[in-house]
């Protein structure tokens, strides 16, 4: 059969423009997490975790170079300072791996839906592939250190039953409360986990950031995840469920950052992109009034912060843009 020169469509610039560029800021941390990190399987995590991401965009290069197409700017070593001093603990180097997992997984299968020239496809393919096994692993391994935290667990039901007429989603809306069922229940446990996460990096972020604007931002951050984590851990305890409290994953004492501004505004800003799809995601699943208006609220506020830290980057000039369309109208000006 004859092949065809088939360009990249635009989902398939854009997967693998946003990969690049993702991938490019994740490294850093990896690279920052290798020199100081003491305990050898955790070290085996962050390496794999550092050789996969590399591999990728290595990949994604060879792409646009036979495109043609100009490779994005992404972050590089000059954005990460391999000198300084540990910014966060072993563990929190783990978690900070299983949780890019926990999304890079999910995004992975989602591109893979929208790309269908063979050699993306193939790419995307094998990212969801190594991208899973590798989740699994740092998964493993948290769970064998003692630092993951299981979501909550109910009796299994007897048998199979049906909603009845007053227990349907209007009368969810309108009546009074019913007990928690276990979609609702997983993604209030992911979102108070995923938060948690979030506080500890902030913390770290805060104490070494020295631009003051920045650092505000960062502190408005924290404040957003620890709402978050406040809200959903009272609607646990108000169903008997124990609030879920993470263990701790400490931040060293240093204040010397191992990162660039702009690396660290980027990250966070593209993280809480994350947290709203995650939201809007978590509140599709509920069928109580309350969980809908605190979702509704908070998914207000990370609007807000998330476009605060956007205004902030294209202000500085630190925000790369990403491939476009014609603009027709001004070239027939």
């Amino acid at each position: 059969m004859k092949k065809h020169n088939i360009q990249l469509t635009t989902p398939e610039i854009a997967a693998l423009w946003t990969t690049y560029i993702q991938n490019s800021a994740t490294i850093c941390f990896y690279k920052h997490f290798l020199q100081q990190v003491e305990d050898t399987e955790i070290e085996r995590i962050v390496k794999e975790s550092l050789f996969l991401e590399e591999r990728y965009n290595e990949e994604i290069q060879k792409i646009f170079i036979k495109e043609d197409f100009p490779v994005p700017d992404g972050f590089s070593d000059k954005d990460v300072n391999l000198a300084a001093p540990p910014l966060y603990t072993d563990l929190f180097a783990l978690s900070f791996a299983y949780r890019v997992g926990q999304m890079t997984v999910p995004y992975y299968a989602s591109v893979l839906t929208k790309v269908a020239r063979g050699d993306v496809v193939a790419f995307f393919s094998e990212c969801l592939k190594t991208s899973t096994k590798h989740y699994r692993n740092a998964l493993d391994l948290m769970l064998a250190k003692g630092i993951y935290d299981r979501p909550p667990k109910v009796p299994y039901p007897k048998n199979v039953q049906y909603i009845k007429e007053q227990q349907t989603i209007l009368g969810a809306w309108l009546g009074d409360k019913r007990p928690l069922n276990v979609m609702e229940l997983g993604e209030i446990f992911y979102v108070i986990e995923r938060n948690y996460i979030g506080m500890v990096m902030l913390l770290g972020l805060i104490q070494v950031m020295r631009d003051q604007e920045i650092k505000e931002y960062l502190k408005k951050g924290k404040i957003l995840a620890e709402k978050q984590v406040e809200v959903f851990n009272k609607v646990l305890k108000e169903e008997d469920h124990l609030g879920n409290v993470p263990v701790s994953l400490e931040v060293t004492d240093s204040t010397v950052s191992p990162f660039s501004d702009k690396l660290i505004l980027f990250l966070i800003t593209t993280t809480s992109s994350a947290g709203l799809y995650l939201l809007a995601y978590a509140m599709s699943t509920a069928m109580r009034k309350d969980l809908a208006m605190h979702y509704s609220t908070i998914m207000l506020d990370v609007a807000k912060y998330g476009e605060d830290g956007l205004e902030m980057l294209i202000r500085r000039g630190w925000m790369e843009q990403p491939p476009q369309s014609v603009d027709r109208e001004k070239l027939q000006e």
